[in-house]
Formats: structure tokens, C-alpha cells, sequence
């Protein structure tokens, strides 16, 4: 069998699957194949609806053989190594592949080690996330069974798949210990390495009031350096303004506030907060084989494929082109986000191939459905400006049961039905 395609795609999840059937549908004849060592596919958008008891987890997998394109070919490998100049990329099992053109889009990689003791703990000692198939359920668990006392919910400082999922379950553990006559027992905490609850105006204003309405206490600019199940204890570090030099800056002119150096301004105070149920969210990067590749943006330090932010074309490289989580795009990392990018990768490359010029243009579209109770769901979208891109008649800015409904019911079949096979 020849190791050479005309289009090789690295990754077989959603950005993968869409852009491959895709491509067929626009030319039936492509040779392309598809690396992806997984056994199974996920919908990971689930998942925090798992996480809130309202979701069954064996409806979030399916095998992965099921779900690939007709007409390429699935290679089941782990890919270690890239060499561009060669068109050439290798496996784990010393396999080599060639093609012409390149599609990487392997996702992006849980760095649960990045916080002691959180890989030792989850599933056990009320400790849970669900960005793990294997421990959503528990974070369910934890929920229906506290019965008061301190929660806790983190988010990491780097970027994440799903910005929103640290905040959502938050919200839907609240409302549903309201329900219970329980949240006046419930000292909730979010620690959050954001500098806000979300970065579009017109969506914060709303989950500031909802975060008010549940009386959570918000630790912003944070670093979760630790959780110790077994102690219930949650480390972090957070940059604290010097307070006297905050009355000096108070009481002189506020222009002089600007000039001032974070270092001086800033000390870093490492606190330990006790918890009796913690969800906690890994730190997130580029996969390893993408961090050690020359495919990389090397001045970004978790290693994303470095490409054109607007034709998704890497920038040294004009046969590669990425998508989904592992680029270095300033947008979210959301399967919104994939479903724009994914025809534009498409033209584009299908110009390239044609010796034209790439000029479909992505602009940073990203959504992030967000409920703030059972029942009601705030959809924000937005692009690269922050500025929202509402898809529908009304202000998406205020939560309600149609949102919910798209969440909950219509995108899971859009997903597997739809995107996947390339026509949505």
C-alpha cells in the first residue's frame, strides 16, 4: 500500500472529519488520508451536560470507524514528528507518510500534570472535571450529594477548548442546590486565570449579574498550582495590587496610574483555600508533536501551529494549512469556531492546488453557549474584534429556553448528523 496522499489530514475529530468531507464533496477523487490513533469519537459539548445530570454520557461516543469519511483511508497511528521541507510526517511505529498537502488538526492537549496532585485525585475525594469522558458522570455525582460547605470551581491562565465549560457548570450546580433550599449553605468560589468573566462587553454584563445572583466569589488573574484530594485543599497563586501604593495611585493624579510597572504594582500571593467539592479545569497546549515541530509558532510558548489567522494557511509553509484548537489563531477554541474555519481551509486549499491565490477569509467567529440555569441559555457570538455576531432575531445576550433547546436537543444531532459529513 503507498504511503503517499494528496491530502494527508492529522486528526480525526471534528475539524478533521468536516474539512475531509468537505473536500470530497467538492472533488470526489481526492486521495486523502486521515491520522488518528483513537478508538473513539467524542461530543465534547456534552459533557458539561453530563456533568449536570441532564445528559447520558454513552450518547457523547460513538467508535471512530463509524464516523470517517467514505472514501479515505483512516491511518490508526500516533504521529511523532513533522518534516515540512519533506512533506513528510512519522509515526510512533516508525511508519512514514508523504502527501502534497498538509491539514493539521489534532486538537489540543490536557496538561493535568501542570497541577500537583490533580490527576491522582479526579473521580475520588469530590474532585472532578468534565473535560474527562471517564469522570463527568462523578461531577453529577458530587452535585445531587452536596449537601453544603464550600465549592469550588478553577480555570486555568492559558487558553482552553471551550472557554466557557469552567463557569457553566458552575452556574447549573447553583441553580440546582437553589432549587434544593441548599445555596444559602453553599460558599461558592470560581478561581479563574482570566482577568473577567468573559471577554464581549454585552455577554459579561449578563453572567456579572448572574454571578451576583448566586453569590459567587470571584478570584481573578489566579494560578491553580495544587489540589490535594485528600486534604480538600486547592493551591493557587494570585498577582495582589500593594495597597499602599494603590492610596498613593487613589490619591494623586489617575494619569499617573498608567506609567506605573506591573512589578511594581503586583506581588504574587500564594493562597489555600479548603474545599468540599472542587471541579477543576487542566491547563491546555499544543500537543507535544506539534510543540517539538517546525510547524510551531516559536514565540508562542504552548506551541500552536503558527498560521495566518485569516486564511488558516501556515505562514512559512504554503502547502500546510490548521484548524480547530492546535492553531495559533487569537480566536476561541470552540466546535462554533471549527464550523467557519473548516470551509475556508477548504477553498483555500483547494486554490492552492489549483495555483491560485488563498483569499477566503476566516474573521475569528467563535460561540460559546452558556446556561445560567436549567432551562436557559445565553449564546454568545462573537469574532475576532469581540464583537457579537448574533446569528438570531433577538438579544442573545439575555438567556432563554430556545438557546437551551439548541444546545441540549438540536446541536448533538447537528453534530453527528451534519457537520461531520460535511454539509452544515
Amino acid at each position: 500500500m503507498s504511503n503517499h496522499y494528496q491530502i494527508l489530514v492529522i486528526g480525526g475529530g471534528n475539524a478533521g472529519l468536516s474539512v475531509a468531507s468537505k473536500l470530497l464533496r467538492k472533488r470526489s477523487d481526492l486521495k486523502i488520508g486521515i491520522i488518528d490513533p483513537s478508538e473513539k469519537h467524542y461530543y465534547q459539548p456534552a459533557w458539561t451536560l453530563v456533568g449536570a445530570g441532564i445528559f447520558d454520557i454513552n450518547k457523547t461516543v460513538r467508535n471512530e470507524k463509524e464516523v470517517i469519511p467514505k472514501n479515505t483511508t483512516w491511518i490508526k497511528e500516533a504521529v511523532t514528528e513533522f518534516t515540512p521541507k519533506e512533506n513528510k510526517v512519522k509515526c510512533l511505529s516508525g511508519n512514514e507518510y508523504t502527501y502534497d498537502y498538509l491539514v493539521v488538526c489534532p486538537g489540543i492537549q490536557l496538561d493535568w500534570n501542570k497541577i500537583e496532585g490533580l490527576k491522582d485525585t479526579l473521580g475520588i475525594n469530590n474532585v472532578s472535571s468534565n473535560y474527562s469522558f471517564q469522570h463527568s458522570p462523578y461531577t453529577w455525582e458530587m452535585i445531587e450529594n452536596f449537601k453544603g460547605g464550600t465549592a469550588v470551581f478553577t480555570n486555568p491562565t492559558t487558553p482552553i477548548k471551550c472557554g466557557g465549560a469552567p463557569h457553566k457548570i458552575m452556574y447549573l450546580a447553583c441553580d440546582y442546590w437553589r432549587k434544593q433550599g441548599i445555596l444559602d449553605k453553599c460558599d461558592v468560589h470560581y478561581i479563574s486565570g482570566a482577568n473577567l468573566i468573559f471577554g464581549v462587553k454585552e455577554y459579561a454584563e449578563t453572567l456579572n449579574k448572574v454571578l451576583a445572583k448566586y453569590n459567587i466569589h470571584v478570584h481573578y488573574g489566579a494560578n491553580v498550582t495544587a489540589i490535594q484530594g485528600q486534604n480538600k485543599t486547592v493551591e493557587f497563586e494570585i498577582k495582589e495590587m500593594d495597597e499602599n501604593l494603590n492610596k498613593k495611585l487613589s490619591s494623586e493624579n489617575a494619569g499617573c496610574y498608567g506609567i506605573v510597572e506591573n512589578s511594581e504594582m503586583e506581588e504574587l500571593k500564594k493562597v489555600t483555600l479548603n474545599f468540599d467539592l472542587c471541579h477543576a479545569v487542566p491547563p491546555q497546549s499544543a500537543p507535544d508533536f506539534i510543540k517539538n515541530s517546525p510547524l510551531r509558532d516559536i514565540e508562542n510558548p504552548l506551541g500552536y501551529v503558527e498560521v495566518d489567522k485569516n486564511t488558516l494557511q501556515h505562514t512559512r509553509f504554503p502547502n500546510v494549512f490548521a484548524l480547530g484548537d492546535c492553531t495559533n489563531a487569537p480566536c476561541s477554541k470552540t466546535g462554533a469556531a471549527i464550523r467557519k474555519q473548516a470551509p475556508v481551509v477548504v477553498e483555500n486549499l483547494l486554490a492552492v492546488m489549483d495555483n491560485k491565490v488563498a483569499t477566503a477569509q476566516y474573521d475569528g467567529y467563535s460561540a460559546c453557549p452558556i446556561p445560567t440555569q436549567y432551562g436557559k441559555l445565553m449564546l454568545a457570538e462573537f469574532d475576532y474584534s469581540n464583537t457579537p455576531k448574533m446569528t438570531f432575531p433577538f438579544n442573545q445576550a439575555k438567556p432563554n429556553w430556545a438557546m437551551w433547546i439548541l444546545k441540549t436537543k438540536i446541536l448533538p444531532w447537528l453534530y453527528w448528523n451534519k457537520i461531520l459529513k460535511g454539509t452544515a
